[in-house]
């Protein structure tokens, strides 16, 4: 018997979540924990979610300070877990930065470039350490938490949605390139939902989306981690290079 993906012996499987701190990346780590995967995640800062989960599973959980910007530190915590857990099977790129809207024609070039390191580079650098070690277990899943900035325009958000439809490109391209070293790669595609991303969405604004979906109404943080999980299940052992949207319909 082997895992998910086949190729390696049974054990306990690994997931690195980026941004698992808080918000939908706590959310996963939770589930991850609890359907009996070794969790390692980083943020910038810890949480109170962190600290308790950090007392309550210390052998099956790994937090480390880093941020997306620091790619030294980025393969360096892929090192410690690989160290410390000897595999990883799973990640998941959730950290994100969104520092409200912005106009594209004033927006400045250091923070144009700020915002695709964090949304995009660092990610890449990530993905690149985590799957050299998926290669040579000879199985593992990518999966990149993006937006439906990358595949409808909105006002404010061009370098988000620049960096996210990168992630997109990345899975398809991923998907065909490490295939056949039995690695999966998808994107999960979200609208919009209550996050720390949403937080400065007005109320006016938020009744506008509610209005323009399809289904009227704004979806929960569990339904986008709902999907996720459905991702890296046995149940779509055969779904690679797809962009999964939950929508709820707008982008229709």
């Amino acid at each position: 018997m082997t895992d998910d993906a086949g190729g390696r012996p049974p054990g306990r499987r690994v997931a690195v979540v980026s941004g698992g701190s808080r918000g939908l990346g706590a959310l996963l780590v939770e589930r991850l924990l609890t359907d009996g995967w070794t969790v390692a995640t980083f943020s910038r800062s810890p949480s109170e979610f962190v600290e308790k989960t950090a007392a309550t599973a210390p052998e099956h959980f790994l937090w480390d300070q880093a941020d997306l910007t620091d790619f030294k530190a980025l393969r360096q915590f892929v090192r410690d877990v690989t160290r410390r857990f000897g595999r990883i099977d799973l990640l998941i790129n959730n950290a994100a930065v969104l520092d409200g809207q912005q106009l594209f024609l004033t927006e400045r070039p250091e923070r144009i470039a700020a915002g695709i390191t964090a949304n995009l580079t660092g990610p890449i650098v990530l993905t690149q350490a985590c799957a050299r070690v998926m290669s040579l277990g000879g199985q593992g899943q990518i999966v990149n938490v993006s937006s439906i900035n990358a595949i409808r325009g909105y006002r404010g958000v061009a370098v988000y949605a620049a960096a996210k439809a990168g992630l997109n490109g990345m899975t398809r391209a991923l998907a065909r390139e490490l295939g056949p070293m039995n690695i999966r790669v998808n994107s999960v595609v979200p609208g919009f939902f209550e996050s720390d991303l949403t937080t400065n969405v007005t109320d006016t604004n938020r009744e506008r989306i509610q209005r323009r979906t399809p289904l009227g109404r704004i979806a929960s943080i569990d339904e986008i981690a709902d999907a996720v999980s459905f991702v890296v299940s046995p149940h779509a052992s055969f779904i690679t290079g797809q962009s999964i949207v939950i929508d709820g319909g707008i982008t229709c």
